[in-house]
């Protein structure tokens, strides 16, 4: 039953995308604000000015409710369709996908704003999964779930700030989402329940977030905190204080986790981060530069880890097809030695699930890497991407992870820093607002610590989706 459950979801997915494709939907809707990754970060008041949209989903956009306070209600959601493959999953360790995995992404939501003081933003998102070999992991399947979930408390300060407070379930990406971000690329988005309060001024803003994880189960409504992790700190972004463009982020975040894994061990941690993040554009330069330093206990061993993350594009779009040369050169501390209580191996907490590329194999610790992207973009429309990663492990004696923390490949005896090369091409080609097909292919190759320490196949990636969000 719950096989043809999922074909069914399947089939109303594809004919929601045809419909999406040829009927009137596919009118411009332009002045509508960009659709967020956050989606409660959208903002539609500025229709309550406006003729009453007459065409699908514009129309209910701006839905006032008709009381004294000018309330009014916004209505969105999500459909994503994205197929899988993957030759040799884990270099040949994991099981192989016969024919690939489909993976379905369904959200609808809700945002009431009563008055300018209250507010309640509600999502309910369903994933689902079928063809996976070793059935769907965690990020893979959540049949129906609150994704966002939360109570909404605004005002303006005698000085003029905005003073919020959201209290409930909700999705945070904090700066670029090194260390906090909602996981688009796999099919579960990540969502936290607590409380996050902020304060905006015309420079600055300062969040306070202490919330947990939510716990993803695979079933109807089942989810819940997961107790043994916790999250919070300070999380400031000031708009250029220093006499050169730029902005400063600086941010203090802890951690909690009561059964870290690590090449070392699994233990009870406690972990503090302190960070700063220098960012912004000038001219045809943009620039995303951030260093960060932990502290804190891992079982009866002390915490000392670090990581230095850069990315730096010059563009040219006076030229013919708008080129852009990106560089990331990043490095995260690893553990050198796993016989010791103490742990030098960096934890990037909640970061991007595909962190270096959609395929998602290793994430950000024990490792430095150099990765070089060029973008293309032909016509408003198409972009195409292609980027090549180089990527060492820094400590010989800790191992490989993947984004989620799990250990990829130990250490094995290889003295062997190089690890893996991979080329990616990247298509997109956006239909309209919201709605955009993307197709990447990665191609993966073991290198000579890989080759020492156990399996060592190519790994092929495919990926083909097709969102609409509205």
């Amino acid at each position: 039953m719950r096989s043809s459950g999922k074909m069914h979801f399947l089939s109303t997915g594809f004919a929601t995308i045809s419909q999406l494709l040829s009927v009137g939907g596919m009118a411009d809707s332009s002045g509508l604000p960009p659709i967020e990754k956050l989606r409660y970060q959208e903002d539609y008041s500025e229709l309550a000015n406006r003729p009453p949209a007459s065409c699908w989903p514009d129309c209910w956009k701006y839905i006032p409710l008709g009381n004294r306070s000018g309330g009014y209600l916004t209505i969105g959601g999500e459909v994503r369709q994205r197929y899988e493959y993957t030759d040799s999953p884990t270099f040949g360790e994991d099981e192989q996908d016969k024919h690939g995995v489909w993976l379905q992404r369904y959200s609808l939501l809700g945002d009431l704003h009563w008055n300018r003081h209250l507010r309640f933003f509600g999502q309910l998102t369903s994933a689902l999964e079928t063809g996976r070999a070793a059935g769907p992991s965690p990020v893979d399947e959540d049949e129906l779930e609150w994704q966002n979930a939360f109570l909404d408390l605004g005002r303006e300060t005698r000085a003029g700030r905005e003073a919020t407070l959201h209290l409930g379930r909700q999705e945070m990406v904090l700066g670029s989402g090194r260390l906090v971000d909602v996981r688009e690329g796999p099919n579960v988005r990540r969502t936290f329940d607590g409380g996050r309060g902020f304060v905006i001024d015309s420079r600055w803003r300062i969040d306070l977030l202490a919330a947990r994880p939510r716990r993803d189960l695979r079933g109807v409504f089942d989810d819940d905190s997961n107790n043994n992790q916790a999250l919070w700190g300070i999380y400031s972004v000031l708009q250029q204080p220093l006499p050169f463009p730029g902005d400063l982020d600086l941010y203090y975040l802890g951690y909690e986790n009561e059964g870290s894994t690590y090449v070392q061990g699994t233990a009870h941690e406690d972990r503090h981060s302190l960070g700063a993040r220098y960012w912004g554009e000038a001219g045809n330069w943009r620039w995303n530069w951030e260093a960060l330093y932990q502290f804190g206990h891992f079982g009866q061993g002390d915490i000392s880890a670090w990581t230095l993350a850069t990315e730096t594009t010059r563009r040219w779009q006076a030229v013919h097809l708008q080129p852009a040369l990106k560089l990331s050169i990043n490095v995260a501390s690893g553990d050198s030695d796993p016989d010791d209580d103490d742990l030098g191996t960096f934890n990037p907490l909640y970061p991007r699930g595909n962190y270096f590329s959609e395929a998602a194999v290793f994430g950000p610790r024990n490792f430095y890497n150099f990765h070089v992207f060029l973008y293309l973009q032909p016509s408003e429309k198409l972009a195409f991407t292609t980027d090549l990663n180089l990527f060492w492990r820094l400590e010989k004696e800790d191992g490989l992870y993947s984004p989620s923390g799990q250990i990829v490949r130990g250490p094995n005896g290889s003295d062997n820093h190089f690890a893996f090369t991979a080329l990616s091409l990247t298509a997109e080609y956006t239909f309209r607002r919201g709605l955009a097909f993307t197709a990447i292919y990665t191609h993966g190759n073991p290198e000579k610590f890989l080759r020492e320490a156990g399996p060592s196949e190519d790994i092929g990636f495919t990926e083909i989706t097709l969102q609409y969000r509205f």
